[in-house]
């Protein structure tokens, strides 16, 4: 399937930076002597977000998103708008499987605080299927008391590596400015995909190591830093983008109460499927 995120990835950066990437903060989960664990969403913010992403107008574009293949809305199809309808009505998309908590490497820990998760909670995302088999991760993040949809992603990515993260015993989450998927198991960041396996080798690594890794890749780029003053760490580029590069998406500044990889350049990208 052609890959669909680099259009969406200009919405979806419009509509979490004002949002704020505001998903409410829980105190940070520490147990005692080991590594801070990703907070969990709350069930009720779970069955807001699907909610969220089953309304009529949701599924619509979901369809659509199916009947194109790929192709983003701003380029011509081979077929016309009547064909594009009909195609986007067979593709009868409904939901599937449970909608799960995507964590992100926190600034935070790359920032090396004392007691910082490794990873937030950043979004929910719920996958969808096509008659035809094709799938697409719903993105949605709370805005104010609501959940709102914010992009529409290939693929099932975000639901495919909780489970597997989950059955290992642990928590999947996502360093997105290289698009790899690690799961945090104990004392451990072991790698879910082959970036991951590159980042931390096969065996994965401790936390604290890991900590020493992201701070080395990022740490010249959080709040307050010369590359976030020159306006480095907002904005789009989309040379880089069109490359398979990162998109930067962070402020200057996290607002309190919120979750954010505020500071870092956070690629909204996936593999091909």
């Amino acid at each position: 399937m052609t890959d669909y995120r680099k259009h969406l990835a200009r919405t979806a950066a419009a509509a979490v930076l004002a949002a704020g990437l505001a998903l409410a903060a829980a105190p940070l989960a520490s147990a005692a002597g080991g590594p801070a664990q990703p907070a969990p969403l709350a069930a009720g913010d779970l069955a807001a977000a699907r909610g969220a992403a089953q309304t009529p107008a949701v599924l619509d574009q979901l369809g659509h998103f199916f009947a194109r293949k790929g192709v983003p809305p701003n380029q011509q199809l081979a077929i016309g708008a009547a064909e594009e309808a009909r195609a986007a009505g067979e593709a009868a998309p409904r939901l599937t499987g449970d909608t799960v908590a995507v964590y992100s490497l926190s600034a935070e820990f790359v920032a090396g605080r004392s007691g910082a998760a490794v990873a937030t909670a950043e979004f929910a995302a719920t996958t969808a299927v096509a008659a035809d088999g094709q799938q697409a991760s719903v993105w949605t993040v709370r805005q104010g008391a609501s959940w709102k949809v914010v992009n529409i992603a290939s693929g099932g990515d975000e639901a495919g590596y909780a489970a597997k993260a989950a059955a290992a015993g642990g928590t999947a989450f996502r360093e997105p400015q290289i698009n790899a998927w690690y799961v945090l198991r104990g004392d451990r960041v072991l790698p879910l995909d082959d970036e991951a396996r590159r980042s931390v080798g096969e065996g994965g690594t401790s936390v604290a190591g890991y900590q020493k890794l992201v701070h080395q890749r990022y740490g010249d780029k959080l709040p307050g830093s010369a590359y976030d003053r020159a306006g480095k760490g907002g904005g789009y580029d989309d040379a880089a983008a069109d490359r398979g590069g990162v998109l930067p998406l962070a402020t200057a500044g996290a607002a309190v109460g919120v979750t954010a990889v505020t500071g870092l350049t956070v690629a909204l990208r996936r593999r091909r499927t």
